[in-house]
């Protein structure tokens, strides 16, 4: 028998997975010596990123308003507001690494022997980290709110 709230959960999980990887997938391409097919990658998977990230909240607001629990059970919840703010800081934080990403690749297209500037790589870094850090926050919430905290 068909159930709408699991499936829900099943696609919300998935897709939140999917965006774990794919961030993984950046700290691992996201490396000093960066250039050339690999920078080329890093921006392919960092649309991925985004993409994964529309479809964790599309799939999301459809749990809010079509799952089992009901829009009250989330409006109410400072877990659920938790985790709603740790996925905003966390969609910001990826926007300079995005741009910069952007602008090397148009960069690498004008130029084949181009590579980031270090300044620049080491500052991307430092905001997928801090993605990272924020990221490990979601769960955490989640546990909490799916136990009526």
């Amino acid at each position: 028998m068909f159930n709408l709230d699991l499936t829900f959960a099943i696609l919300h999980h998935l897709a939140v997975f999917t965006l774990v990887g794919i961030i993984a997938a950046e700290f691992v391409l996201l490396r000093p010596g960066l250039s050339g097919q690999r920078l080329t990658q890093l921006a392919a998977i960092d649309r991925l990123y985004g993409i994964a990230a529309g479809l964790v909240i599309i799939i999301g607001i459809a749990r809010v308003f079509w799952g089992g629990k009901g829009w009250e059970f989330y409006v109410g919840s400072n877990m659920f507001w938790g985790k709603m703010l740790a996925f905003l800081v966390v969609g910001l934080l990826s926007v300079p690494p995005t741009i910069a990403f952007s602008r090397w690749t148009s960069s690498l297209a004008a130029d084949p022997a181009f590579a980031p500037p270090p300044a620049e790589l080491a500052r991307s870094r430092r905001f997928l980290h801090a993605e990272v850090l924020i990221l490990v926050l979601i769960p955490i919430f989640a546990a909490a709110m799916a136990r009526g905290y």
